[in-house]
């Protein structure tokens, strides 16, 4: 990235935050309390201004262009007074103050704040020495970074950046965390916690940390796009008044103004079901196909939930198990594929379509089937079931783990199989999966301290999770009257992001708004 520090009159290196007092948001509801009160804790809470370094990087535009940028860069050590692990709980945030040579004034700009979390795995920032240099980072092809993994061009947070945004990288516990006497601490529901007492800690810090923090836009990447997506649905939602109260969390609002996810690995409870309902008719990668029973039983109980989320879309009335199909590829699909036949030269668009003969092309709209689709995109990435395995090996049997238990099932149709029909979930599991779902708050308890913009994309050749997944998540929101931008890029994969210019002129126009 090229980035080089420059002489600055700084004390402390590397802005470690200090104070006198912690700060309290204006305009905002208290809806929690600083740990246990004492004025040491308040003090912990306090951002620095004056503390930071100045450095220098270069940043190529999505034109090429190279240009100059000098920022602040700012260590938080911990965002919470009472940290569980301040290697994960602490944040990096870093100013604008000259593009080019020219002056940038970023006290009212709009704050992008982009976690890092991959696979529900622990994500710090506490070794980075500039914006998007800790592990998992901002560069390109960033396994679950902001920049997302698999793209190419500037990442969206050097982009934010150049465009004179504050960019606030938190860090966050995960799945994967235990101690020395075998607990294990990250499991969920941490790391929304961690994420939502950043941004408390943010909002407490009001005309200290530069930016308009009536302005935060949410972003990250599959499990982190996930985790993004929460955020934006669960703004200020009492149910994580006390997880937070106990970290010693700032007195402010968790809420934010907006929320980007890209490939978001979420609705974990109903995943399989989605899974199969989107994939049971393609093999696994070594041609063999899954279960046929499993996949039949898991495609009727999403035909059931399809039903119980009573959604709704424009042109097709109620969503069913019977018309989302058609839904997913005339909304998003075949408005996918017109993209990007239409940008390519006229040469690679006719050797395109001669290679894929399944697709129309009357010059300006792509048309196929559903079914002509999923031979396109061909094998399956995951087995049946595919996020709660029957034998407790995926990643997210781990993050449903409790402090003492590594993995455990968290539906009950995967527990039934292996320990038989009696089986019932551990008790806490429901409430895991309440504080972990972004539908939870929208469906079942519709939280009015939610994002009103939405910025949502994904590959149609990702098949980590079920295209479902997104396109149900936007119709939730559009029949809450949001404001919804889903878009899926045509033949990508997973965790890719191909218009990160887009995006930041669009926190460019939604910040001009007044909610």
């Amino acid at each position: 990235m090229g980035l080089t520090a420059t002489a600055a009159a700084v004390v402390p290196p590397l802005g470690l935050a200090t104070g006198a007092r912690a700060a309290t948001a204006t305009g905002t509801e208290p809806v929690g309390a600083v740990g246990e009160g004492s004025a040491a804790a308040a003090e912990s809470l306090v951002f620095d201004p004056s503390a930071y370094t100045e450095l220098t990087t270069s940043i190529t535009d999505t034109e090429g262009t190279a240009h100059t940028v000098t920022y602040h860069f700012y260590k938080v050590a911990s965002y919470v007074a009472a940290p569980v692990d301040v290697v994960y709980q602490g944040l990096n945030v870093s100013v604008p103050v000259a593009v080019d040579g020219t002056a940038v004034d970023a006290t009212h700009a709009p704050i992008l704040f982009a976690n890092s979390v991959g696979g529900y795995m622990p994500s710090s920032v506490a070794s980075a020495t500039g914006i998007g240099a800790g592990p998992g980072g901002g560069g390109p092809g960033g396994p679950g970074g902001p920049g997302g993994g698999g793209s190419t061009g500037p990442s969206r947070t050097l982009l934010a950046l150049l465009a004179g945004y504050v960019v606030v990288e938190p860090g966050a516990r995960g799945r994967t965390l235990v101690d020395s006497s075998g607990v294990y601490y990250g499991v969920a529901p941490a790391a929304i916690v961690d994420l939502k007492a950043a941004v408390r800690y943010v909002k407490a810090n009001r005309g200290r940390i530069p930016g308009n923090v009536d302005r935060i836009v949410s972003s990250g990447t599959s499990a982190g796009g996930a985790l993004s997506a929460l955020l934006g649905a669960s703004g200020d939602s009492p149910l994580y008044a006390s997880l937070l109260r106990e970290l010693g969390a700032a007195d402010a609002s968790d809420a934010v103004f907006a929320s980007a996810d890209w490939c978001p690995i979420t609705d974990l409870e109903h995943a399989d079901m989605a899974y199969e309902w989107c994939w049971g008719d393609n093999a696994l990668a070594d041609g063999s196909a899954v279960d046929a029973t499993v996949s039949a039983e898991l495609r009727a109980q999403f035909t059931d939930y399809l039903a119980q989320l009573r959604l709704t879309a424009p042109g097709f009335g109620r969503l069913t198990a019977r018309n989302l199909d058609d839904h997913l590829v005339r909304t998003y699909l075949e408005p996918s594929a017109a993209r990007y036949l239409a940008a390519l030269s006229d040469t690679d668009r006719a050797a395109y379509l001669a290679a894929n003969p399944f697709l129309g092309w009357d010059g300006k709209k792509a048309t196929f089937t559903w079914a002509d689709f999923l031979t396109h995109v061909g094998a399956r990435k995951k087995d049946a079931p595919s996020f709660d395995a029957f034998d407790l090996s995926t990643p997210e049997c781990n993050e449903f783990g409790s402090s003492t238990t590594a993995v455990r099932h968290f539906t009950e149709y995967s527990l039934r199989k292996q320990e038989g029909a009696g089986a019932r979930l551990d008790a806490d599991i429901p409430e895991k999966l309440h504080l972990m779902n972004p539908m939870f708050h929208l469906v079942d308890q519709v939280n009015s301290g939610r994002s009103r913009h939405w910025w949502i994309r994904l590959g149609t050749k990702d098949s980590d999770t079920s295209l479902t997944v997104a396109a149900n998540l936007a119709a939730r929101l559009e029949n809450l009257g949001d404001d919804v931008d889903l878009q899926y890029y045509w033949d990508a994969g997973h965790a890719v992001d191909n218009d990160p210019g887009d995006f930041i002129q669009w926190i460019g126009r939604i910040s001009a708004k007044r909610r």
